[in-house]
């Protein structure tokens, strides 16, 4: 996976590499009979109509955070919980909303196996983000928002960094923001396709839709 998908497409930092090298990406694919995908390029179902990132997005977004190990971070959507352990390796605390308790509670489990004693998740709308444990040093976001929740950027310390895709129901485009004293800077990292952000701050939840 790391050598014929990251590493020739330009996923160059290290310590994410050795991250995308040890969480063992099946475990976080609940049903064995797709095991034998979870190292291809491409996401996967883990109910709920929601996705497990494809590894490349993963490593990209993850990249795109640059962390060092003493950050604190906030996700939103562990989704899996791929993503999350990724993130814990290379961390210093993971706080991780879902607004799906089965998801949760199946994240939770696979973390505690593989000793991932860094993160925190809770139950809720992960679109108004986690206040009480505000400022963060960075935010990721792995569900498509319209715009951008204006939340994420009070709730980043001044120099750190939100990645989060935004745009249309189909298509998005992965955006790399930087909170300055002075305002916001954003780079475009690329196009995109996530499940909707739903929430107050983002998608309203129907019966033909329900990705978060």
């Amino acid at each position: 996976m790391v050598e014929t998908q990251l590493i020739p497409r330009n996923i160059k930092d290290n310590r994410v590499i050795e991250a995308m090298l040890t969480i063992p990406r099946h475990l976080f694919v609940p049903e064995e009979a797709l095991w034998s995908q979870a190292y291809s390029d491409f996401p996967l179902p883990i109910g709920e109509k929601q996705t497990i990132s494809q590894p490349y997005i993963v490593a990209l977004m993850t990249e795109t955070l640059e962390l060092k190990k003493t950050e604190k971070v906030l996700e939103i959507g562990t989704g899996s919980g791929y993503q999350t352990a990724i993130l814990s390796m290379l961390a210093d605390k993971v706080y991780s909303i879902e607004r799906i308790g089965l998801l949760a509670a199946r994240a939770r489990k696979v973390l505690d196996s593989i000793s991932c004693s860094n993160v925190v998740i809770k139950i809720a709308d992960g679109t108004l983000g986690w206040p009480e444990e505000a400022p963060f040093d960075a935010i990721l976001t792995t569900a498509a928002a319209p715009d951008i929740p204006q939340c994420y950027i009070e709730q980043l310390k001044v120099g750190g960094r939100l990645v989060i895709p935004v745009g249309g129901e189909y298509s998005q485009v992965l955006m790399k923001v930087v909170k300055t004293r002075g305002g916001v800077i954003k780079q475009e990292m690329g196009g995109c396709r996530f499940v909707k952000l739903i929430g107050r701050y983002g998608w309203k939840a129907d019966f033909n839709n329900n990705g978060g």
